[in-house]
């Protein structure tokens, strides 16, 4: 390259050979697609984003989603670039740039703010951790879905407080993943027209060129989605870049897919089409002469030449500057107009709860027939979001099984305008799209909204990706999971789930409850909607559950230590420990009635949370499970695995060995021993082995 280059082209190469460079350091990591997408991403932020670099978390920001996320080092070199300030409470108060030149030189080593893969509220800038293909595209649906329910509630004439645009810069790897189809396809039906995937389609994966298993006809696939979809024929046509995203701004009613043709480590020597570029770092002699081609001093590393940062400070950082403090000064007269609305903005950028909200919820009377927890869970679901605005959600197609429709007056679906509906509703219809509608929940989450998905416990092997974002990115998203066992009956094996429970619990940071009783319904909701930085599932029963008379048992407000002491001797002094969890709850207390009928002394322990219990301290846990008491039986209609941290070496697990059966409840329960008397059996067995 004789000539200098100009400067839009002087910060594409810096894109590149930044990503290059800390690939090489790092021996670790994807150069190519950062190479190729430059022009892409260069175009899209410097001249359409509407950004402010020093307000990350800006509430009408426009979110960049990075759903290729082993490209990881464009988006860090874009960070880097535009000079994004690191959000105070990211970096523990720290007053320092989201991502510094010394970061990138620490690509995916211990302590860089730059890992391999972007992780939200790790490095500031990074709208949604991404990395499993797919994932990232169906957050931004649930992006655009908050951007359009937050204008549609909030916006009046003269002020428009919400009009964002989302981005995902997307690939190949993506489009292949049966979750980029099933959120492409609501994304369709919802007509998101503040919705654009960037479609980087370089035609190489890990194994090699993508025609070894991938020949479809992408734009057809969308524009029967119901989307708008242009083509650039060439990523480094800058040109071409800007009818297309001028395309998007101007389409109304749809969704947006620009379907970008480039090439990997596009233009460098030796790297066009080359698995190589895609998944190892490039090697000290391409490295050398991919920075020759581009302009660079072959010798030297991590160049930034100063005229990049100020021409992107005088493109995207003006521009965001300008459009941020002019939202600041609409929202001082929101204020004056609309305070009751103002407040509750505020309250979802700060992630805080209306005051009070907390009354809201139910108490249950006595009751030996009882209620389903799903039943019990909507009649507290709807009391809660009567108080809190911004909570909000849906099923994947079974909102009338998981009794999470919000049924009170107003409450209505969010639906297309193009459909005779609007985006003021709070009920969302998934459809059968379980993996979709958990990545468009976090997607909301990650808004600021209070959103819950809900489902069979069984289907949760559908959304198990996007359940483990939730978790990984820390949202507060709940997981409302009904049909939670062998209880489910004539469904049969199919459906009733086994080691679902388990493999939620698996996850880092989950949070599982599992309720006995309709007050532990709403003990739950209780801790779920307090949580700031983790997930909830809460698991509910179809079949009818006693409510436990509180006046005679302990309180259902314990539920939130995880396990308690619900029945005991009246001097405390238990020969056995009988465990349960949800419906098994109710046959440990039957269970008892007969061991005491013996004269047997038996305690019962509601365990509807071991995450919650573990978080105790040893007394607390010791005082509801004595180490001298050994003589125990654990108690769950699902795999054992694990129960024997709380039932002991000695104790006794009854749980499933097997799937299920398809035959009445009753009939089920009894055959594979979930009665009260074979608990009295096993806890009489327990106390012969002490």
């Amino acid at each position: 390259m004789s000539q200098a280059p100009d400067l839009d082209q002087l910060a594409i190469n810096t894109i590149r050979m930044l990503a290059a460079d800390a690939v090489q350091k790092a021996h670790s990591g994807h150069p190519g697609t950062p190479m190729g997408a430059a022009p892409t991403a260069y175009a899209l932020w410097q001249r359409y984003l509407r950004y402010d670099p020093a307000a990350p978390e800006w509430m009408n920001r426009d979110r960049f989603v990075l759903s290729v996320g082993h490209a990881s080092m464009l988006l860090y070199a874009l960070l880097h670039l535009t000079g994004v300030k690191g959000s105070p409470e990211v970096y523990g108060g720290a007053d320092r740039p989201a991502v510094t030149l010394d970061d990138i030189k620490q690509f995916r080593q211990e302590g860089s703010r730059c890992p391999g893969h972007p992780e939200y509220r790790h490095t500031s800038g990074v709208e949604a951790t991404t990395g499993p293909l797919g994932q990232g595209v169906g957050d931004s649906v649930g992006m655009a879905i908050a951007g359009k329910w937050l204008a549609a509630t909030y916006n009046r004439p003269d002020f428009t407080l919400f009009d964002y645009n989302v981005y995902a810069l997307c690939g190949d790897g993506d489009m292949m993943e049966g979750i980029a189809s099933e959120a492409a396809s609501l994304a369709g039906h919802l007509e998101l027209s503040n919705l654009c995937w960037i479609y980087d389609s370089n035609r190489v994966t890990i194994e090699g060129h993508t025609d070894i298993a991938y020949s479809e006809d992408v734009a057809a696939r969308f524009l029967a989605y119901g989307w708008n979809v242009t083509t650039v024929a060439d990523a480094n046509d800058l040109t071409l870049l800007d009818r297309a995203y001028r395309n998007f701004l101007k389409t109304t009613d749809k969704p947006t897919l620009i379907l970008v043709h480039s090439q990997i480590g596009y233009g460098a020597p030796n790297l066009q089409g080359s698995p190589k570029a895609h998944g190892e770092p490039l090697g000290e002699a391409e490295l050398r002469g991919a920075k020759e081609f581009f302009g660079f001093a072959p010798d030297e590393s991590f160049v930034v030449p100063p005229e990049v940062p100020a021409h992107f400070a005088a493109g995207l950082g003006a521009r965001g500057v300008e459009a941020h403090a002019a939202w600041d000064r609409l929202l001082a007269g929101y204020r004056e107009a609309y305070p009751d609305l103002a407040w509750q903005v505020e309250a979802i950028h700060a992630g805080t709860l209306p005051e009070g909200w907390e009354d809201s919820l139910l108490s249950f009377p006595a009751d030996a027939k009882g209620m389903a927890t799903r039943d019990a869970s909507g009649k507290v679901l709807n009391a809660l979001a009567q108080r809190i605005p911004w909570l909000l959600g849906g099923a994947a197609d079974l909102s009338p099984s998981t009794k999470t429709n919000l049924t009170f007056e107003g409450a209505g679906s969010f639906e297309a305008p193009g459909l005779a509906g609007n985006y003021l509703g709070r009920n969302f219809h998934f459809g059968i799209r379980e993996h979709a509608m958990v990545a468009a929940v976090n997607g909301m989450a990650l808004s600021g909204l209070r959103a819950y998905a809900a489902g069979f416990l069984i289907f949760t092997d559908y959304a198990r990706g996007a359940i483990r974002l939730s978790a990984l990115m820390e949202l507060p998203v709940v997981h409302v999971w009904t049909h939670d066992s062998i209880g489910v009956g004539e469904d049969g094996p199919t459906h009733q789930p086994i080691e679902q429970l388990l493999s939620l619990r698996a996850i880092p940071g989950m949070v599982v409850l599992r309720p006995a009783d309709a007050n532990e319904v709403s003990e739950a909701w209780r801790v779920v909607m307090n949580l700031k930085n983790r997930p909830a599932a809460i698991v509910c029963s179809r079949q009818p559950l006693p409510t436990i008379d509180r006046d005679q048992f302990a309180a259902a407000s314990l539920l939130a230590r995880g396990a308690y002491v619900l029945a005991d001797p009246a001097d405390g002094k238990p020969s056995v420990i009988l465990i349960g969890t949800g419906s098994e709850v109710h046959l440990c207390m039957a269970a008892r009635e007969r061991l005491v009928g013996e004269g047997i002394a038996a305690r019962v322990v509601s365990m509807p949370s071991w995450e919650l219990f573990e978080a105790q301290d040893q007394a607390y846990q010791d005082s509801v499970l004595p180490p001298e008491i050994t003589a125990r039986v654990a108690v769950e209609a699902a795999s054992p695995l694990g129960w024997d941290r709380y039932a002991g070496r000695r104790g006794i697990v009854l749980g499933m060995h097997s799937f299920g059966l398809s035959a009445p409840i009753a009939v089920t329960a009894a055959h594979f021993g979930f009665t009260a008397e074979r608990v009295a059996e096993a806890a009489k067995q327990a106390m012969a082995a002490v």
